[in-house]
């Protein structure tokens, strides 16, 4: 594990697996609550896209994993983690790279996407329509509010009956700092993104039975000639469908 200070002073911290290879690296950024550890080498897509000889390298963004965890919301928002990864890329001299964005990373991708040309091709997971309709993770379905609530309360009754009950769950499992994800949560970007301004090739990759990635074929539609895929899975099991590495290989080449 290797680590940066951004430009804020907040210490992101990075991992890289393989080595340079005729293809650019391939950048992963995880979702919420989690790292890219979980999100993406207990899988098993970062080994292989190891063995299909790809460079891979994913950070930590900040409030999760190895990073900096601070508390203040102010400190938070897809934006500037999407300036975390901007600046991770110039620190390690990469001219261009293949982006895969999950969840709360898909956000951060696509804003990133909008106007850093260094992006060859781009994935989309675990997000939907809401990307396009309202800027974010689809609070439609699961509230800010409401995951930020159930982070911070120390009422067992109140986590019990709380539709967002996993992400505490999660939370708690992994050991993560419950009050700088709330700062996250509290601050998740819920503004327009131009999507329309993407250039790279896109996949919108999702699982069936995700709710907040629901209708990914409209998130689709807003992005110039990107295409779509439907796997199975839910929002913490789409990694894991048999069907997800294959399609995901199959589009970075």
């Amino acid at each position: 594990m290797e680590r940066f200070r951004a430009s804020d002073g907040v210490t992101i911290a990075y991992r890289r697996w393989g080595a340079p290879g005729e293809h650019p690296p391939v950048v992963l950024h995880h979702g919420f609550v989690v790292d890219a550890v979980t999100n993406f080498e207990a899988p098993g897509v970062v080994a292989a896209l190891v063995a299909a000889g790809r460079e891979v390298i994913a950070p930590d963004a900040r409030g999760h994993g190895a990073s900096g965890k601070p508390h203040d919301s102010a400190l938070y928002g897809e934006p500037r983690m999407a300036r975390d990864l901007a600046q991770l890329l110039t620190h390690l001299g990469v001219d261009e790279l293949d982006l895969v964005g999950y969840s709360m990373g898909g956000v951060v991708s696509a804003i990133f996407a909008t106007h850093d040309r260094r992006v060859r091709r781009l994935v989309l997971s675990g997000v939907g329509a809401g990307l396009a309709e309202l800027g974010g993770l689809d609070t439609r379905a699961m509230p800010p509010a409401e995951v930020a609530a159930v982070l911070l309360t120390e009422s067992a009754t109140a986590v019990e009956v709380s539709p967002a009950k996993g992400f505490r769950t999660l939370a708690d499992a992994v050991g993560a700092d419950r009050v700088a994800l709330a700062a996250q949560a509290y601050a998740a970007h819920k503004t327009p993104i131009r999507l329309e301004q993407i250039t790279a090739p896109t996949l919108v990759l999702v699982g069936a039975d995700d709710p907040l990635a629901a209708r990914p074929q409209d998130l689709a539609a807003a992005i110039p000639g990107a295409q779509w895929r439907v796997v199975s899975g839910d929002h913490t099991t789409t990694l894991r469908s048999p069907a997800y590495i294959p399609a995901l290989l199959d589009f970075l080449g």
